[in-house]
């Protein structure tokens, strides 16, 4: 049996409460789980106390067990200090595509012309 460390969401529509779990992989996400281990409220301030509650001698023994932990998770133990930071991918998700570079590069050599001929006269 896979056993994840994951959020399985509750509260309202627009009005998101999760609760961190150990729940066997094969569980809908806010199905049947093991074992609650914390909250996750992410409509409080980021300095909020409350915003982040755990059990922190259950989550290592199910880490101990064996437990993998969802990305969400794993950074909310990297700042508990529980566990070590990993490399994440970045993805290049802010840079532009083809198209909007090459009309960036023409937009600025419209500009050079400008000048240069600002210049001249």
């Amino acid at each position: 049996m896979a056993i994840k460390i994951r959020l399985a969401r509750g509260g309202s529509k627009k009005r998101p409460f999760y609760r961190i779990v150990a729940a066997d992989s094969r569980m809908p996400r806010d199905g049947r789980y093991i074992e609650k281990l914390g909250t996750y409220n992410p409509l409080l301030p980021k300095d909020s106390e409350d915003r982040v509650k755990m059990d922190m001698e259950r989550v290592q023994y199910w880490l101990g067990q064996g437990a993998q932990t969802t990305d969400r998770v794993s950074r909310f133990l990297e700042a508990a200090g529980v566990v070590e930071k990993k490399e994440r991918a970045n993805m290049k998700k802010a840079e532009p595509g083809k198209k909007a570079k090459e009309r960036a590069e023409e937009k600025a050599a419209k500009a050079a012309e400008a000048a240069e001929a600002t210049a001249e006269e």
